[in-house]
């Protein structure tokens, strides 16, 4: 199902149900300072980032749905980190909704560190390797969201953010073909770029500062059908 992330939710029910565990993967801005191996002590803290806001926000609205969020995020990851722990960050622990948001660092390297090509993810691995974590997980979960990445530039023909743009059609299109739930964060910061200068919302234009990640936050959930009257 592709939603428009802003699409008004009121009165139509959360797809996400009750009791269910919830994992969100990905890599830095997913993480935020998660802790981790997680449940050392303080059972799963959740980073400070659009994680904890979606955890906070689903405990406020819908308390009685008691929905376990669960951060797997880990700084630095491309889509190829993904799959190396995909049994032990997602099969193992037995989602029934998992969020997938990854692709910033597999365009990003290509910019950043031109030379190291052993670094580089192309869009055709991207495509593959995600398509292959997909078709892998989807049978074991009740619900997928698939998150596109995105780069804080509203100049659509720089290199850098035309090159996340391809990488999100990729997103759209796995979306698309297996009906999982599409939120463009592209669009979500597109929408709010022509209020704030970029670095305002992200010194690097990649890590988002707190009202960057309310973006994502309010992507998501409106993606998955939140309603402020729950």
């Amino acid at each position: 199902m592709v939603l428009d992330v802003f699409n008004q939710t009121e009165g139509k029910p959360l797809l996400i149900q009750p009791k269910s565990r919830l994992v969100m993967i990905g890599d830095s801005i997913t993480d935020c300072g998660r802790a981790k191996p997680i449940g050392e002590g303080r059972g799963e803290a959740l980073g400070k980032g659009y994680v904890s806001l979606v955890d906070a926000l689903l405990g406020t609205v819908y308390p009685g749905h008691e929905i376990r969020v669960t951060n797997m995020g880990t700084g630095g990851n491309t889509v190829r980190n993904l799959k190396e722990r995909w049994q032990t960050d997602v099969i193992d622990l037995k989602p029934d909704w998992l969020s997938i948001m990854i692709g910033i660092n597999d365009v990003w390297r290509q910019y950043d560190l031109p030379t190291y090509s052993e670094k580089h993810v192309r869009i055709e691995e991207y495509e593959s390797t995600l398509r292959e974590l997909v078709g892998q997980t989807q049978p074991l979960v009740k619900g997928l969201v698939l998150m596109t990445p995105f780069y804080i530039e509203p100049n659509r023909d720089d290199a850098m953010r035309a090159a996340m743009d391809r990488y999100g059609q990729v997103v759209k299109k796995l979306a698309e073909e297996t009906g999982a739930v599409f939120i463009d964060t592209q669009k979500a910061f597109d929408d709010v770029l022509p209020h704030y200068y970029p670095a305002t919302l992200a010194w690097d234009r990649v890590h988002p500062n707190m009202t960057g990640h309310m973006v994502l936050a309010r992507a998501f959930l409106s993606g998955v059908g939140f309603g402020w009257n729950g």
